[in-house]
């Protein structure tokens, strides 16, 4: 006959004269402690990986929003907008803090354990090589974009807390060469091969949409030089995809690699289409018209 009975919410309640069972005895043996450790290796594991991604998730947001205002310039200058710059600078700083508090988790092979975690980098390249692009009309190398994320990183610390305990205590500010070595020793986030080539993939769609906007507001294909007869965005399209195009397949993202590329060849040839546009059938665009990229018969081209 059992010890309980049910109460009105259908729990368990124990009877007068019927003593509560006994806990179970955790039997513990030699390998007790391995898995304890392993235990809590996973949850040090899990815990960290749901940091990263929280904070990737941050990012990369962020990042879009960066890329939203960028598309608001309508020419290609070294000098952007004040108002559009404020808005990049200030979303910079909030990248800077979120990469600061995630960098010690993925210092050392936990930069590589934790790659798809980090796919916020991707988008930052993506921000970042397209504010590159609309100042000089260049594409930064990979060697100097690690070095603004890595900076960026840095940024991201908040140092005048020890600034303030060291004046507190008597020692003063730190001098130039105490203040190098602090900033030698505060971690940092790289770009793999990957995160960079990928994010400059997405370049390409960025400049697409850019050079769609600004030929229909100008009438023309966005160059830095005013006068129209140097470079133009098609021609930095072509150089980018004929760069793509030879290319080796990078081992084991065969898949992620073709599909990009694919999109990029797309938005190579939707800028052509608007290019011969602009230049066989422009006189004939109505006042306003505004091509759709999105369509695979741009307005206005003969059918």
């Amino acid at each position: 006959m059992s010890g309980f009975k049910r109460d009105r919410q259908g729990n368990a309640k124990r009877q007068e004269g019927f003593s509560k069972p006994a806990p179970k005895q955790i039997v513990r043996n030699a390998l007790t402690p391995m898995f304890e450790s392993l235990r809590d290796e996973l949850d040090a594991h899990h815990d960290r990986r749901d940091r990263i991604g929280k904070a990737s998730r941050d990012i990369t947001a962020l990042s879009k929003k960066i890329i939203f205002s960028l598309q608001r310039v309508r020419e290609i200058y070294e000098r952007l907008p004040e108002d559009i710059q404020k808005e990049v600078d200030t979303r910079l700083a909030e990248i800077a803090k979120l990469l600061a508090s995630i960098a010690p988790e993925v210092q050392g092979i936990n930069r590589l354990r934790y790659a798809r975690s980090l796919v916020c980098l991707e988008e930052l390249v993506e921000a970042l090589t397209f504010h590159h692009y609309l100042k000089t009309q260049t594409l930064i190398t990979q060697d100097s974009l690690t070095a603004i994320i890595e900076d960026l990183a840095r940024q991201g610390f908040v140092a005048e807390d020890e600034i303030m305990a060291n004046a507190e205590a008597g020692e003063g500010a730190p001098n130039e060469q105490q203040a190098s070595d602090q900033q030698n020793k505060i971690p940092t986030i790289g770009l793999t091969d990957n995160d960079y080539l990928y994010g400059v993939f997405d370049l390409t769609g960025e400049m697409m949409r850019f050079a769609t906007t600004t030929s229909a507001l100008s009438g023309k294909m966005a160059s830095s030089d005013a006068t129209g007869s140097g470079r133009d965005i098609v021609r930095d399209m072509h150089e980018l995809g004929t760069f793509f195009e030879t290319l080796p397949l990078r081992a084991g993202n065969r898949s992620t690699w073709e599909k990009k590329l694919e999109v990029t060849r797309q938005s190579v040839q939707k800028v052509e289409k608007l290019e011969y546009d602009l230049m066989v059938r422009g006189s004939e665009r109505p006042k306003g018209w505004v091509p759709d990229p999105s369509s695979a018969d741009q307005p206005g081209s003969p059918e």
